[in-house]
């Protein structure tokens, strides 16, 4: 008898950058964990979605919920992102990354820069996330699945979501910088993105790169992004640091 065709697609260029942005314009996400003495049950919970300079997915969650204290009892999670639009739910593109969960120690050296780029995603946020009961979990991608529409199925694995590069670290030091330059000195030009480069006037994300870098422009006009902060790079630091990223 022949071998059945596989359904599962080969992984190339263009799955990975549907792949990443479905995590990294993710808003919120459906976390999915083991929930504790449960006998091994499911516990599915809802979290707003954030991420670290290299776009693995942040959470910041409260020790009182049921999906805190399971992620400390076992890291192993996995996260639903997409959105649904009209029509068939099941017509429309979802991601699931299976995750391992690390907790961000507040005296940390990731602290400080995950929690400016988690208020800034999420300026509510600013309320609760100085609260002695919240903290952040880094859930550091293991292997994910995607949909991206009838017939097109993909397995993928850390490296196909994450950014791998030494200058992941060179732009984390300059990022909120050139954040705060773009906002203050560009207002102009990054209105000028926002409705040029969205397409339409409110729409959240543009890809800019057409690969990893996507831009969002928050109630202010702020210029950042999902995996990685990029603005137009005034100072050579900032170019030199882009170009050894995307080569």
């Amino acid at each position: 008898m022949a071998d059945k065709p596989s359904v599962i697609r080969e992984t190339d260029d263009q799955a990975r950058k549907q792949a990443r942005i479905l995590l990294r314009s993710a808003r919120s996400a459906a976390l999915a964990v083991i929930e504790p003495n449960s006998d091994g049950f499911p516990f599915v919970s809802r979290v707003l979605l954030g991420m670290d300079i290299d776009g693995t997915p942040v959470i910041l969650v409260s020790a009182l919920s049921t999906h805190t204290q399971a992620l400390v009892a076992d890291p192993r999670c996995s996260l639903l992102t997409g959105d649904i639009g009209k029509g068939d739910p099941l017509a429309h593109a979802r991601l699931t990354v299976q995750c391992l969960a690390k907790k961000v120690q507040r005296e940390g050296p990731e602290h400080s820069s995950i929690r400016q780029r988690f208020i800034r995603r999420h300026p509510k946020a600013q309320l609760y996330v100085d609260f002695p009961d919240f903290s952040f979990f880094r859930l550091v991608p293991v292997k994910a699945s995607m949909n991206g529409g009838f017939g097109r199925a993909f397995l993928m694995d850390a490296a196909d979501l994450l950014i791998e590069s030494p200058a992941v670290a060179e732009l984390a030091e300059i990022e909120a910088g050139a954040i705060a330059h773009m906002n203050s000195d560009h207002a102009d030009a990054a209105s000028h993105y926002a409705r040029d480069l969205l397409w339409r006037q409110g729409r959240e994300v543009a890809d800019l790169r057409n690969r990893r870098c996507r831009t969002r422009f928050g109630k202010r006009r702020s210029v950042e992004t999902a995996g990685i902060r990029c603005a137009p790079a005034k100072h050579f630091r900032i170019a030199a640091a882009l170009k050894k990223l995307y080569g």
